[in-house]
């Protein structure tokens, strides 16, 4: 089942269950997807009009970045589920002769870091499409301002909400400097996004 083929209140269903999967980790793509997707509005909004008409390019820019962004999102946001998925198999393994439980734990710890991998990927790509929209400010259609505001908030939700999933997925690996390497880099990049989350949603409310 790809989950980006479901309608929204379909895959609102889906989320409610008792399925354990789609769970937070998909819903922090989909996030980031409405994020950039909200900054591709704003510039089209913008796009074509006469009183701003000195942006035309930067307007043309962020769409193509925004919309390049947005797919790359909702391509994650299924394969976080398939990483889950992974983990999930790994608890039907044969557990019955030390070879079967150390294949097992080693499979485990293939499917953790799989697990680790997409949320990572997440941070990233908010990282990039918050750079996006931090781009056209003071550039753009202010009757679309609170919709760049959103913009920035589900952004900050998305990275925040891949970061949980990225700690809760390293607290099982037990390679030493792979965490401390997964944790040093997903701070550096919450460390830039929060801030410019912030400053741009501060922005938008200093001129509706």
């Amino acid at each position: 089942m790809k989950l980006v083929e479901l309608k929204v209140n379909e895959f609102c269903d889906v989320l409610s269950s008792d399925a354990p999967a789609p769970g937070g980790g998909s819903t922090a793509a989909l996030e980031g997807a409405v994020g950039a997707a909200l900054t591709a509005m704003v510039a089209s909004l913008t796009l074509g009009k006469k009183k701003y008409a000195e942006y035309e390019d930067i307007a043309k820019e962020t769409i193509q970045k925004a919309n390049q962004i947005k797919i790359k999102f909702i391509d994650v946001l299924d394969r976080d589920t398939e990483a889950f998925n992974g983990v999930s198999a790994v608890f039907a393994m044969p557990k019955n002769t030390d070879d079967e439980k150390a294949a097992r734990k080693e499979a485990m710890q293939k499917a953790l870091k799989a697990c680790t991998e997409t949320p990572m990927e997440m941070m990233e790509l908010c990282l990039e499409s918050l750079k996006v929209t931090e781009s056209i400010l003071g550039k753009f259609n202010t009757s679309a301002a609170s919709d760049l505001g959103v913009s920035a908030l589900s952004i900050k939700a998305a990275v925040q909400g891949a970061w949980l999933n990225v700690l809760i997925n390293l607290a099982g690996i037990n390679d030493e400097e792979y965490v401390k390497e997964y944790k040093e880099k997903g701070q550096k990049i919450l460390d830039q996004v929060l801030p410019l989350a912030d400053k741009i949603y501060n922005e938008i409310l200093s001129i509706i």
